[in-house]
């Protein structure tokens, strides 16, 4: 059912059956250690460069959810899939075996809410049974692609965020008839799709000042379209603002009568400890969200502790040439609307 001008409501809302998540060495000396399925020792995972290293954080992350399901790479119709890196490379090589049908996405670190919600409508459509989707990033690439290879030794501002290194992939399944056998779970009941929102900011070392009034448009919409207000949710989580993107977003949505203070929360923050570890502004990236989001948010929703959540991640739209152009980094962020089957 179309909501407002962004929104979609479900009537047959797709549930996750599975997940699984996979990080770096850095990500598993962080906060949520203790929920991760796999931390790796070595941040190549025993391939030869950091670009192959991130296909097998995807690959790895698949075949988790996948067997965890109960299932074969057979059962899943499609696969809905992307990363940081030039024409998705790292999803390209890394799902290439398994010969998956794939739509390969783009929404950069927001992708993992424009995955779940291309999934969640395809399933709920009746276009498949059950579907996979998966993001995935990783330091070491995204600083060569974006910024400078870590041979360089470029010294970071205060306002950087650290791309974390780590996937995570949910599988989504169709209901049919009875909602009982899926009690305890979370389903997707609803989504809000964002636009694209540029505020002019020009440095790629601020990811959260160009993503943050994205994230705040499209959280308007979301209320606006579903009549909710903070009340509404228990939680909001959003991908990847860090502490500078955080103090803007509610600055931002204060401006339009909204206070999320109280229930905001934000996957850069929790994922690594801004006393001990050196990552700045917090984390970012497309495996911020993802990881955060198979590790901690729904385990946390499993258990009772969150009814109902709108997980928000949040892209910075820019590459090498853009930047080095002088243009300017817009912004986008995509709303899925979580909620726990009693």
């Amino acid at each position: 059912m179309q909501k407002g001008k962004q929104s979609l409501c479900f009537t047959e809302a797709p549930f996750i059956i599975s997940t699984a998540n996979i990080v770096g060495k850095k990500e598993g000396e962080g906060p949520l250690a203790g929920h991760f399925d796999v931390i790796g020792e070595d941040d190549k995972f025993g391939q030869n460069t950091w670009e192959e290293a991130e296909s097998t954080l995807q690959k790895e992350a698949f075949t988790m959810a996948v067997g965890r399901a109960g299932l074969k790479k057979e059962d899943i119709r499609y696969l809905f899939a992307g990363d940081l890196l030039g024409q998705t490379m790292a999803t390209s090589f890394g799902v290439l075996d398994f010969q998956v049908p794939l739509f390969g996405l783009y929404g950069a670190c927001s992708t993992c809410g424009e995955s779940l919600s291309l999934g969640a409508m395809c399933v709920a459509a009746g276009y498949a049974d059950h579907v996979v989707t998966m993001t995935s990033s990783h330091f070491a690439s995204a600083e060569k692609q974006f910024r400078f290879p870590l041979e360089y030794g470029n010294q970071r501002p205060l306002s950087a965020t650290w791309t974390v290194t780590g996937s995570g992939g949910v599988i989504l399944e169709r209901a049919v008839g009875n909602n009982a056998a899926f009690s305890g779970k979370v389903c997707i009941k609803g989504i809000t799709t964002g636009k694209i929102v540029d505020y002019g900011v020009k440095d790629s070392f601020n990811m959260g000042a160009s993503m943050a009034p994205a994230c705040a448009d499209m959280i308007y919409a979301n209320f606006k379209d579903l009549g909710a207000d903070s009340g509404y949710y228990d939680k909001i989580f959003t991908g990847d603002l860090g502490y500078i993107g955080q103090r803007i977003l509610i600055d931002l949505l204060n401006e339009k009568g909204i206070n999320i203070s109280g229930i905001h929360s934000d996957c850069g923050m929790i994922i690594f400890d801004q006393n001990t570890q050196d990552t700045h502004a917090g984390g970012s990236g497309c495996g911020c969200a993802a990881a955060t989001l198979c590790s901690y948010i729904l385990k946390r929703m499993e258990e009772g502790e969150f009814k109902r959540v709108l997980f928000a991640p949040t892209g910075a739209l820019m590459s090498t040439v853009s930047y080095n152009e002088g243009m300017s980094i817009p912004g986008i962020a995509h709303g899925v609307v979580l909620e726990r089957i009693d």
